[in-house]
């Protein structure tokens, strides 16, 4: 219970700014109750004027009939500004969450995001916070409207007779024990509803980020049973959850019932025996016992909306929670780009009892082309991690232009370098926002240049709207390799002091791979570049072969001084090229 009244106090923080809305909302919802608990006197009034067949003051009762319409038009117009203020509030709350949400998980670590599904992440950011504003849109009015109904009715019925009214304050902590009840057991059910979403978003994403994977394997019939005993986890909590709201609204209107007949029968004996009511004050009592139970009921009633956006919060919350990259704001830019980069007895593991990496020691100088070979996880790729710091190292240091890379901006480091990655990402827009993606400034013979160095010009014009083409999500209309030659587009474009390789040309022909090494070595004339590649035949002329093995450099040098060795690399070499 505390947890929960955590949450709601953490997501009012949201709400507390927009001091304008809230006085509106709060305003509103005390004129709407005013003209609620307003409308019960002229009805009572109205009836006492009735006073039998024949004798009925017609004109007095007209009056009390316009009283009452217009007391109900204007409880009708604060409701709209109560609901109008509320709409505001719960779409500013859940805009600024997504945003921050959004801006946090863009800072947070890399080792965060690679340790957790991203479709789960999506989910906290999509329907989690759709929750939440359900949530709020629900229950800020009923509790605004709902608390000042109940010390409305409450006074104006002591006021009225205080023995009938304290027939129903007797009566109602029979809602609370219910409300009570049913909200224990149904917020660890919806806590475990929302868990269950996010792990079906992420695997719902997972596999249809693969489904060409999925279906070169055969493996629909597995997927299907793992997707539908994570559904059937769902649905079980699902049910458990609504089971127990659905509770609320019955087991509500059965107290408020009592409540409406206890009020009722003790109200006609006090008429009958002391003749202190007349019917219309026992019909006010009566409308003013119901308007007073009502609230428990609306309250209750959206307690599954609560729950549920409570259990969302605290999944937003927990990401939210998770500390981001240390701030490097006071730190200095990198400066004058020298090119050298320096490994340092470096050491690192992505968990403390794992050590990948052990004892690295390389020194970089400018315009060197470093090559990176190795069997698979063997550390290749966590050398580039450490280098553009998307990881920190274990122990010891890197230094980039003489300078320790835990001292500068990283934003400063990471604009020293280009990178071309097996892996392709393309955003959804034109061709030539996807290559201008460095370089928002540059001009189309730029961009056209760059995309004619990486051998893209071709096909681009060959698309039906050129470089106007709009690209899909994750580049799907066009082939893997036309993905690649985009992305190396996009380096040529930017031109940075330093390049990242990793199997740039994987996914290209032959041919095309042939003109693209010369527009790569055209481009490293000069520039540092670390090169990984499991092709051995594209490093050949390499000024430092980096030879790893299970987390150590094992052997350095040149492609024919490694050769001559007759050691690691020899035979990784001969692999390739031995003749079956």
């Amino acid at each position: 219970m505390k947890d929960n009244l955590a949450v709601l106090k953490r997501l009012m923080r949201y709400i507390a700014p927009h001091k304008g809305y809230v006085a509106l909302a709060a305003v509103s919802a005390v004129m709407s109750v005013a003209a609620t608990l307003a409308a019960p006197v002229f009805i009572g009034d109205a009836i006492d004027h009735i006073i039998e067949k024949g004798l009925v003051e017609f004109d007095t009762v007209a009056v009390f009939m316009i009283l009452l319409g217009v007391t109900i038009a204007v409880g009708a117009i604060f409701q709209w500004t109560l609901s109008l203020a509320t709409n505001k509030l719960a779409f500013i709350a859940v805009n600024e969450m997504r945003k921050e949400l959004f801006g946090h998980i863009s800072r947070l670590p890399l080792s965060y995001i690679d340790s957790h599904p991203h479709g789960d992440l999506i989910t906290r950011m999509g329907n989690d916070i759709e929750q939440i504003s359900n949530g709020i849109l629900q229950g800020f009015s009923q509790l605004l409207t709902g608390a000042f109904t109940i010390v409305g009715t409450l006074g104006i019925m002591f006021a009225i007779h205080w023995a009938v009214a304290l027939v129903v304050v007797v009566i109602t902590p029979l809602s609370f024990f219910v409300a009570t009840f049913i909200a224990k057991h149904s917020n660890s059910m919806f806590r475990k509803q929302s868990n269950a979403q996010g792990k079906l978003g992420g695997y719902s994403e997972e596999m249809l980020e693969g489904q060409r994977i999925v279906a070169a394997f055969g493996y629909e019939d597995e997927a299907q049973k793992k997707f539908e005993e994570i559904d059937s986890v769902l649905y079980k909590y699902g049910v458990k959850s609504q089971f127990y709201s659905s509770l609320s609204n019955p087991c509500t209107r059965f107290v408020n019932n009592l409540v409406y007949a206890a009020v009722g029968i003790v109200g006609a004996l006090i008429a009958v025996l002391e003749g202190s009511m007349s019917p219309g004050v026992l019909s006010t009592f009566l409308i003013y016992a119901n308007q007073y139970t009502k609230p428990f009921n609306e309250i209750t009633g959206v307690i599954t909306e609560l729950q549920t956006a409570v259990a969302c919060a605290r999944r937003v919350f927990t990401v939210l929670d998770e500390p981001e990259e240390s701030s490097d704001d006071l730190l200095p830019e990198i400066g004058e780009c020298l090119g050298t980069v320096e490994f340092d007895n470096v050491s690192f593991g992505y968990s403390p009892d794992r050590i990948l990496l052990q004892n690295i020691n390389v020194r970089a100088d400018k315009g060197k082309r470093i090559a990176i070979v190795g069997p698979t996880g063997c550390g290749k790729t966590t050398m580039i991690n450490l280098i553009m710091r998307y990881y920190d190292v274990t122990s010891g240091e890197i230094r980039v232009s003489g300078k320790p890379v835990k001292e500068v901006k990283r934003d400063s480091l990471r604009e020293q370098f280009g990178m071309v990655l097996q892996d392709t990402w393309l955003f959804e827009g034109t061709v030539r926002d996807n290559i201008a993606y460095g370089r928002r400034d540059a001009t189309e013979e730029e961009i056209v240049a760059a995309a004619k160095s990486a051998n893209a010009d071709g096909f681009i014009s060959k698309l039906a709207d050129g470089y106007d083409t709009v690209i899909t999500e994750s580049g799907g209309n066009l082939s893997q390799g036309q993905r690649q030659l985009l992305c190396i587009a996009r380096i040529m474009l930017t031109r940075p002091p330093m390049l990242i390789l990793d199997e740039a040309t994987s996914n290209i022909d032959t041919r095309t791979e042939m003109k693209i090494q010369r527009a790569f070595a055209e481009m490293m004339k000069g520039r540092t570049s670390f090169i990984i590649a499991h092709r051995l035949s594209t490093i050949r002329d390499a000024d430092l072969i980096l030879v790893m093995r299970d987390g150590n450099i094992v052997e350095q040098g040149t492609h024919d001084s490694l050769l001559a060795a007759g050691g690691f690399y020899s035979e990784l070499y001969e692999s390739q090229f031995r003749k079956v």
